[in-house]
């Protein structure tokens, strides 16, 4: 069933990319995406049977929906300090949130470890709270981000 699910989810990330009006920007697109794979895999935790597909169906159409909408606000300076708090935040301790604000948009947000652990492939990762505010308005989501051979960290999930 857990395979059926995943290919449930590929096939809505496919809708929603054929569905994307041309002339929207990539940042977008990459939201819509980036949010639908993300909805599709927290939804896919819930309910059995026709239940799990109904839960992942939904997040992927809401992750989307707010993906695409934070994806149309944030500029390459954005995600560039955004993505820099990402990573002061794998390394800090559980329970402490890393700002981060572009003074030349006015866009910000943190991000916090709230627990870790590690993979069945025993990697070490960490679960974290980002929320993104921009033009006033807060979006929240959850991910897991593991660190890699090399040192650096993968968000996973």
């Amino acid at each position: 069933m857990r395979a059926f699910s995943m290919v449930s989810l590929v096939l809505a990330l496919g809708l929603v990319v054929g569905c994307a009006q041309t002339g929207t920007g990539t940042k977008q697109t990459a939201g819509a995406l980036g949010g639908a794979a993300l909805g599709g895999l927290l939804g896919s935790q819930f309910g059995g049977g026709t239940g799990n597909l109904v839960a992942t169906g939904l997040g992927v159409f809401a992750g989307a929906l707010i993906g695409s909408e934070v994806g149309k606000s944030l500029d390459r300076a954005d995600q560039n300090y955004a993505r820099q708090a990402a990573h002061q935040s794998f390394q800090a301790p559980v329970g402490d949130t890393i700002s981060w604000n572009n003074p030349g948009s006015g866009h910000g947000g943190t991000y916090t470890t709230v627990r870790d652990g590690y993979s069945r492939s025993g990697s070490y990762c960490r679960e974290f709270r980002q929320t993104i505010v921009v033009d006033g308005r807060e979006r929240q989501a959850f991910g897991v981000a593991c660190e890699q051979p090399d040192g650096s960290w993968k968000i996973i999930e």
